[in-house]
């Protein structure tokens, strides 16, 4: 295979990855070759199972599409709850934060609003709302245009955004997590907005509820083995004990093991 179709393949991999689906025309334009190259491409990108082709266009497999924001925020709320509380005990007045998208770092997010003086960093509208109430905190938001529903804002400029900040603690989630501890996304953006703050941290916390352990998504981030601490709710059971204890000193499980 040429690099040129190699390269090709890949960025029409990406822009799917991102968008959810793109057009067999809207392709052909863009890259600038035949529909039927663009066909060549998609009959080979949907040899597996992540991908496939609908009436002219190539879309994500349902399994790999993500679920409506305020679906997943009202899912598991007393296990999200104890998350965010034992992630905002970590997390003293004064602090400067990054926070990311998704709702598990919405309930931290929520249990840091009896902090005080706090410097957050954030691309999550609905994390600014839930600490704007405090008037001694400083919240600082990119621009760019909003994502709904999930109410927050990605892109190259939220790179440049958060590359112009430090923080003490990085705050994130991930939208799955591999068996072999690959944190796993539904967009390359989400990975490298991740992968910035983190970078730009001292501290990173990863809050996850036990769902995400083994749940697909088709973005590769980090491997939980690099996070500096990890907060789940329930231990995910005895397929994920083997990666759990290579991160046991850097593992906090919220709601207690089960007795």
């Amino acid at each position: 295979m040429s690099s040129r179709k190699r390269s090709r393949r890949q960025a029409i991999s990406d822009l799917v990855l991102e968008q959810g689906a793109a057009t067999v025309g809207a392709l052909a334009e863009g890259f600038g070759v035949s529909m039927q190259t663009i066909r060549r491409d998609l009959d080979a990108l949907c040899e597996g199972d992540m991908l496939h082709r609908v009436h002219g266009r190539i879309e994500l497999s349902k399994e790999y599409l993500n679920t409506p924001f305020d679906q997943r925020a009202d899912t598991n709320l007393l296990g999200k709850r104890a998350i965010g509380q034992a992630a905002a005990a970590l997390i003293p007045d004064g602090a400067t934060v990054f926070i990311s998208i998704g709702s598990t770092p919405l309930a931290v997010a929520k249990a840091l609003q009896c902090r005080k003086g706090l410097t957050v960093i954030t691309n999550n509208l609905s994390v600014a709302m839930a600490l704007s109430d405090e008037l001694s905190n400083r919240i600082i938001l990119p621009g760019g245009e909003v994502r709904l529903p999930d109410r927050d804002i990605l892109g190259n400029d939220v790179l440049e955004f958060f590359s112009r900040f430090r923080a003490e603690f990085a705050v994130f989630g991930a939208a799955g997590i591999a068996a072999d501890g690959r944190l796993l996304e539904f967009h390359t953006t989400e990975v490298r907005a991740t992968q910035k703050i983190c970078t730009n941290a001292q501290q990173s916390i990863l809050v996850v509820d036990c769902s995400k352990f083994g749940r697909q998504a088709p973005a590769l981030g980090d491997n939980i083995a690099d996070i500096d601490r990890v907060i789940v709710d329930r231990h995910p059971g005895p397929a994920f004990a083997p990666l759990l204890d290579r991160i046991k000193d850097r593992l906090l499980i919220a709601e207690g093991e089960p007795t």
